[in-house]
């Protein structure tokens, strides 16, 4: 170490990467005594870092949150990283976009200039999306999931035409928050329906904590994101379409790339020709979004797929009659 300030901040660092450290691991990893590390702890307990002293036969230390913040480390990673989330912070569906630029200037303040080069360099305009959470419904919601504790709330349903007056409040046992696409979303287990559901927290209106706690649950597939993603393609718990196609469109392969999503295979059959595998959650769906191509093609397989065409032939030839 270079000195006793570069050796308290190689301290801060560490004690901020783990929980807990014993005293002689500390020693050797900053290449001091544990006498050395005694004292670089008393200086930053007087800088304002809580420092607790762990008992044992070797020591230890652990680093707390306090009352107040005192100075703040990150290497230039970190410092990077926090910058750019919060500049992209508008287009997450929080509705924090004013404080978030507010928190960028004073981290931007206080960098150094080779970093304030480096976050200047990238110009980001985030798009706000068409809905945001409100933040406190996001913490209200966030804690009950850390908490174990039984949700009510109201549903705001006026957007299917329902009177928010006609239901009683919701009561979950919430699991997850789920970011996802610019939405927010709670990932519950319904004790009345005996089955998982999935609500958007732009919605929700938590009621008073209930205080009630919940033994949670195994989600299906022992991830949440990868079970809310399931569900919205209409699947179990594979985040994958249910139904899944292939045809051969006659249009080239160039033409229709810009237009997919994940989870597709498209292979150039030659200058106006394509195979294309593709999916969706029912077997309609399916073939009415590949008839949205606007080009003619041939189903591969398989014969569910070609049942589908013909019932959505039917349907489009119903509509102009």
């Amino acid at each position: 170490m270079s000195g006793p300030s570069s050796r308290m901040l190689a301290l801060l660092s560490l004690l901020q990467v783990r929980r807990d450290w014993p005293g002689d691991v500390l020693a050797e990893r900053l290449d001091v005594s544990p006498r050395t590390v005694r004292r670089d702890v008393d200086r930053l307990r007087e800088l304002g870092y809580r420092v607790e002293a762990l008992k044992g036969p070797a020591g230890g230390y652990r680093l707390s949150a306090g009352a107040e913040l005192p100075p703040l480390l990150f290497d230039d990673e970190q410092a990077v990283a926090i910058a750019l989330a919060l500049a992209v912070a508008p287009a997450s569906g929080a509705d924090i976009a004013e404080p978030a630029a507010r928190a960028l200037a004073a981290v931007r303040q206080v960098m150094p200039a080779r970093l304030r080069h480096r976050i200047d360099a990238v110009d980001v305009i985030a798009t706000p999306g068409t809905t945001t959470v409100d933040p406190e419904v996001l913490v209200a919601v966030s804690d009950a999931v850390r908490t174990r504790q039984v949700l009510r709330f109201d549903l705001d349903t006026a957007w299917a035409g329902d009177d928010p007056g006609d239901r009683p409040p919701r009561r979950v046992e919430p699991h997850a928050v789920v970011a996802r696409n610019g939405r927010w979303y709670l990932l519950a287990w319904v004790d009345e329906r005996q089955d998982w559901r999935t609500y958007r927290i732009d919605r929700m209106h938590p009621r008073t904590p209930t205080g009630l706690r919940f033994t949670p649950r195994d989600v299906p597939g022992g991830d949440p994101a990868t079970f809310v993603a399931a569900r919205f393609k209409g699947s179990d718990v594979r985040d994958a379409w249910p139904c899944t196609g292939t045809v051969e469109l006659q249009v080239a392969a160039r033409t229709i790339a810009p237009y997919l999503d994940g989870g597709t295979e498209l292979e150039e059959l030659g200058a106006d020709r394509c195979r294309l595998t593709i999916g969706s959650w029912s077997w309609t769906a399916l073939a009415a979004r590949i008839a949205d191509f606007d080009a003619s093609f041939e189903v591969v397989g398989p014969a569910a797929l070609r049942d589908a065409c013909a019932v959505v032939a039917d349907r489009l030839r119903a509509a102009v009659v």
